[in-house]
């Protein structure tokens, strides 16, 4: 799938409306001047007040990226693209949903 590749300063959110920030590991390779965001970075969600039914808080924590590009890697790691295969999860890893991206680079696409 084709899509712009996601870098440090992507906007994104979780399914709750918490935000959720992209923490690259290697700055090396960069778009718009923000370090590219490759699967094995990991994505921390702030700000989730999601709650069972039954009362219990279950926020959103963190984020499992699924798949990313098939053909654009950076130091041997696939770079992530929009749209975004990713799960957000909670401290039980209990999926909350896919995290929403509301604005991000778009001069830069991968594959």
């Amino acid at each position: 799938m084709l899509g712009p590749i996601l870098h440090a300063n992507t906007i994104a959110t979780c399914p709750h409306g918490g935000t959720l920030t992209i923490l690259p590991k290697s700055p090396r390779v960069t778009v718009s001047g923000q370090p590219v965001a490759v699967l094995t970075d990991p994505g921390m969600v702030a700000g989730c007040a999601f709650t069972l039914p039954n009362g219990k808080p279950q926020p959103c924590i963190t984020t499992r990226w699924i798949a990313a590009s098939t053909r654009v890697t950076s130091l041997g790691q696939p770079v992530l693209i929009n749209p975004l295969s990713a799960l957000c999860l909670s401290a039980e890893q209990i999926p909350g949903g896919p995290p929403i991206i509301s604005g991000s680079q778009t001069r830069v696409v991968a594959q």
